[in-house]
Formats: C-alpha cells, structure tokens, sequence
C-alpha cells in the first residue's frame, strides 16, 4: 500500500528540496512549543526535528478524535500508513547557535563574524512512520557540513542584507541564493545546508517502504 507522507515544517526551501526528488507529499505545521534540553548542536536539532514530526502526529490524533467525538471510530486510525517528517537546521560558529536575525543590524554583526571563517551547518532529520496496524517506529539522525566563508567588505555584507534574503534564515544568510557568492567551499552535503539533506532523506523514505517517486 503507498505510504502518506507528511512534511512537518513551513520552510519553503524544504518544500521545494522535497518536490525535486519527485516526492509526493502533504504539508502539516504545528504550532505547539519546541523546547529542547541539549546542548551539543548534533543532539539539539535531533530533538527539535522530532518534537516537529511528533507535534505534527500529535495534533493529527486530537483533530481525529474532536471528529469521531461520539463514533466507535478509534483515534489511531487516522495515523496509518503515513511517513511524518520533521526536520530543523541550526548554524554553529565558536559553539554559539546563531538563529535567525532579529533586525538588520544584528544580520549585519551575525555576517561580520562569519565572515572569513568556518562554521557548521546541522540539520536535524525525524521520520515517524506509521504502519498499516498504527505501529510506529522512529529514525532521527543529525547531518552536519562545514562551510567557509570568503572575507567580506561592510559593503558587502550591508549590500546583502539590504536584499532581506538573510532576514528568515538562521546564521543570517541563504547558500541558494546572493550569499553563494561569498562561499569558498564546503565539505559535506550543499543541500543539508539548504535546509534537508535531502538523498540521506530519500534513502530513509526508501528504507519505510515508500514509493516516493
């Protein structure tokens, strides 16, 4: 039987990866609080990804059980068969997450300390898959890629951020977009940078027995 499968996250950049490798998916966001406890950056985006996947599965059991309120139909029905993603990406530098800027200015400082060096790029990837008896079963991993930097006039960086390209993404900036101009090199996987690794994700979505394409 083809497998449902639900992409859990609003980023567009993910939206877009996922529909170039031809997969056929539905997209569901929650809205209830991610808090995580880790501080090493591998483990943080693990736990944020899976708080986004089980947030999304979550809000399908309640939504099943306000609409059978009443019915002998049981809640876990609506939870099979069905493949969630959740995913979130986070920027290292010197130990420090750099989230999304808060204003242009603080663009500014976020790209005038990356400017010139090397930092880390992790995305945390959770898929839930549901079986056709509502069983569930768990893969959450964490993929990383260093990417460098060129050095950077203040012209430069305020030229950029005045295109408010870095406005919405965490580290202040977008590989796929002007900033790819300001990139030496990386080491690991241009797409997980993007915002999901997204032949690691393929393979997973193959390994749950999803014809994803």
């Amino acid at each position: 039987m083809e497998k449902r499968i639900i992409l859990g996250s609003a980023s567009p950049r993910r939206r877009e990866l996922l529909a170039q490798i031809g997969v056929d998916f539905e997209v569901r966001v929650s809205d209830k609080d991610e808090i995580y406890k880790s501080s090493i950056p591998e483990e943080i985006v693990k736990e944020l990804s899976l708080m986004k996947a089980e947030n999304v599965a979550s809000d399908l059991l309640e939504n099943a059980a306000d609409d059978h309120a009443g019915s002998t139909a049981g809640e876990e029905s609506v939870i099979k068969d069905t493949v969630i993603i959740g995913a979130d990406t986070i920027v290292v530098l010197d130990d420090e997450i750099l989230g999304k800027p808060s204003d242009e200015e603080d663009a500014v400082r976020m790209l005038t300390r990356l400017q010139g060096r090397e930092h880390w790029v992790y995305t945390g990837v959770a898929v839930l898959d549901f079986g056709p008896d509502g069983e569930k079963s768990v893969i959450n991993y964490p993929v990383g890629t260093k990417v460098y930097v060129n050095v950077m006039t203040e012209d430069e960086i305020r030229a950029y951020v005045a295109t408010k390209d870095p406005l919405d993404k965490a580290g202040a900036y977008g590989i796929q977009g002007r900033f790819a101009a300001y990139i030496d090199r990386i080491d690991g996987d241009y797409y997980n940078v993007v915002g999901l690794p997204v032949s690691r994700v393929y393979r997973t979505l193959k390994e749950t027995g999803c014809d994803s394409r």
